[in-house]
């Protein structure tokens, strides 16, 4: 069995956390609980006929107190990046963790991911030329919802196939 390693990153309150917990357990909560650290769950996968386990790091979110420690990241084979849409502020942090990690450790697979877009009357990120110009460059970008699963499962499977090619 092949085994990956994901990393879930972007700042606080983004919803890193309900996407993986709806991916693993099919279940969203309105509760928030922050993370602290590192949480770690396991989910096995299927992919052209190969069965692959995803160890899903859901790094804590970085903020102006907490920055990202990557040393969590050492060992990944991609990440999700994840910006909340009904904050503008998440876009600029994301970008600027995407800039640390490939300085950091290189060019690995990932994806941006604006989540909650069951909120769409509240996003302040708009189809703007900011994800345009993103997508341009080359960045995968997908809109999720942790709440109604929207997305969550393409962006792991998009994610996995990128990491195994």
């Amino acid at each position: 069995m092949i085994q990956k390693k994901i990393c879930m990153l972007g700042t606080f309150a983004v919803g890193k956390t309900s996407i993986v917990r709806r991916f693993t357990e099919d279940m969203f909560s309105e509760k928030y609980l922050t993370t602290v650290g590192v949480k770690i769950d396991k989910k096995e996968v299927e992919l052209d006929g190969d069965k692959v386990m995803l160890l899903l790091w859901d790094l804590e979110g970085e903020d102006d107190f907490t920055e990202i420690k990557l040393s969590y990241l050492r060992g990944a084979s991609g990440y999700l990046l994840v910006a909340d849409g009904t904050r503008a502020e998440t876009f600029d942090i994301v970008i600027d963790i995407q800039k640390k990690v490939e300085a950091s450790l290189g060019t690995l697979p990932f994806l941006l991911l604006i989540n909650k877009c069951d909120l769409t009357d509240l996003w302040e990120i708009e189809e703007m030329d900011g994800l345009q110009r993103l997508s341009e460059n080359g960045w995968d970008l997908l809109t999720t919802s942790a709440k109604t699963g929207l997305n969550v499962d393409t962006a792991f499977a998009k994610l996995v196939a990128r990491m195994i090619r």
